[in-house]
């Protein structure tokens, strides 16, 4: 599959956690820059090089390539703590970083942690199931247009002009909400942001500027997507969602770069489903047979560690993604942890009020009491690790009938074509068709 466009777009077709750190690794070898357009360090990427394992919040998954430049878009909220402890962390990895960090993008703030913390409490079950660590509440400063930004904390003056309302602001609201005073002084604040500020003034450019060069001068861009389509706050499960739109179209808006040319927009879809938080999850196992996908898949969150929910792949939501993202592939990943089950279960789609319903509904009074109609699959055997080198030299031929027939039968179902298969966590075990 060789791509005509030097613009690439990995997005997450689910619920995050499908597998996109390692098809974003796979790609970052042929490009000249990584791009993390939206989100925060509330998600988070495993990537396995060899017998390495990297686990990457705030920077993308290019870093591991020295001569791809990482760039966190202005779309990104940005824990500067995080984002020392992360790069020091690869540093001490001997890991070359090649990082810039947009100038725009907002910065979280101890009070925002605060404040998720408020908001989880009053929400209840219309929460998201934060991770609590800030990123809704610096959105939200940021379309209240008292955000702090890279650039504020590199201009003392500017920066003690704006902490002072965003604090204020959100002081006032977490004593409303909790009857709670924040542990941090503004002053205490202030003085800690501008040593971050110091460390991290290397990094920080207009990296709109940048890639907007780079894209005139023919460069190879590929622009890594967090979390998942079901978790956009426009076209996902709201209010059961992320803060930042995480569907393809987000790219240009998250790096600051006009995407009129013909991208490759790859989906990325776990063969089986999971998510973190609460929401209506219509294709949920029960907690018997969940533990076993979830234990097998290693399905505990990158960042929390929490363990997931899990359930069989769901076509509805598939079909929602390549609509909305205008999918080109589909990156199926994590076919190896489904081998070793006797049956598969497919939803095809849902019944609500007894009625066939093949497209996601807005309303979360129906998607609550959706029931999946599943199509049911025969099994695979379980690879070995001699079993998946043979398949991957020989191609996408070698795999068993029962696994392509599961593959040729989600493609005819959502439109679009499985073109990158993964049957094992290591980068080199996928199959490129």
């Amino acid at each position: 599959m060789k791509s005509q466009t030097n613009i690439t777009i990995i997005v997450g077709s689910q619920w995050g956690d499908e597998g996109k750190g390692k098809i974003t690794d796979v790609f970052a070898k042929d490009a000249d820059f990584v791009v993390r357009t939206q989100g925060g360090n509330n998600a988070g990427h495993t990537v396995i090089v060899g017998n390495e394992t990297y686990k990457l919040h705030h920077i993308p998954s290019g870093i591991l390539y020295p001569k791809c430049t990482s760039v966190i878009g202005n779309g990104v909220v940005i824990d500067p703590k995080v984002i020392i402890q992360e790069i020091e962390g690869l540093k001490s990895r001997s890991i070359k970083l090649n990082l810039k960090i947009s100038s725009r993008a907002h910065v979280i703030m101890p009070y925002h942690v605060d404040m998720d913390e408020a908001l989880s409490a009053f929400q209840g079950k219309l929460g998201a199931g934060s991770t609590k660590r800030g990123i809704a509440p610096a959105f939200a400063d940021k379309m209240y247009r008292h955000g702090i930004r890279m650039v504020d904390m590199m201009d003392e003056n500017m920066f003690k002009e704006k902490l002072e309302k965003s604090y204020i602001f959100n002081a006032k609201l977490i004593a409303c909400l909790t009857g709670k005073t924040l542990d941090k002084s503004m002053l205490e604040v202030y003085r800690e942001y501008l040593e971050y500020a110091k460390y991290l003034a290397p990094y920080i450019a207009d990296t709109s500027v940048g890639l907007w060069r780079a894209l005139k001068a023919g460069k190879k861009i590929l622009f890594e997507g967090a979390q998942g389509m079901s978790l956009d706050p426009d076209h996902g499960a709201y209010p059961h969602t992320t803060s930042s739109n995480n569907i393809a179209p987000y790219a240009g808006v998250g790096s600051g770069v006009g995407l009129n040319a013909k991208a490759k927009i790859i989906g990325v879809v776990k063969a089986y489903v999971s998510r973190v938080g609460t929401s209506p999850f219509v294709t949920e196992l029960g907690e018997e047979r969940a533990k076993v996908l979830r234990d097998k898949g290693g399905e505990y969150g990158t960042t929390t560690g929490r363990p997931r929910r899990v359930g069989w792949l769901d076509l509805v939501q598939v079909r929602q993604s390549a609509r909305t993202s205008g999918l080109t592939d589909i990156a199926l990943t994590k076919l190896d942890v489904l081998s070793g089950f006797e049956q598969i279960e497919v939803c095809t789609h849902y019944s609500i009020d007894g009625k066939n319903i093949w497209e996601m509904p807005a309303s979360l009074t129906r998607l609550r009491i959706a029931k999946p109609v599943y199509k049911t699959f025969a099994g695979w055997p379980r690879f070995s690790a001699e079993e998946i080198q043979n398949i991957i030299k020989k191609g996408y031929n070698a795999l068993p009938q029962n696994i392509k027939t599961y593959i040729e039968f989600i493609e005819n179902q959502v439109e679009c074509p499985v073109s990158i298969v993964s049957i094992g966590p290591k980068r080199d075990e996928t199959i490129i068709r």
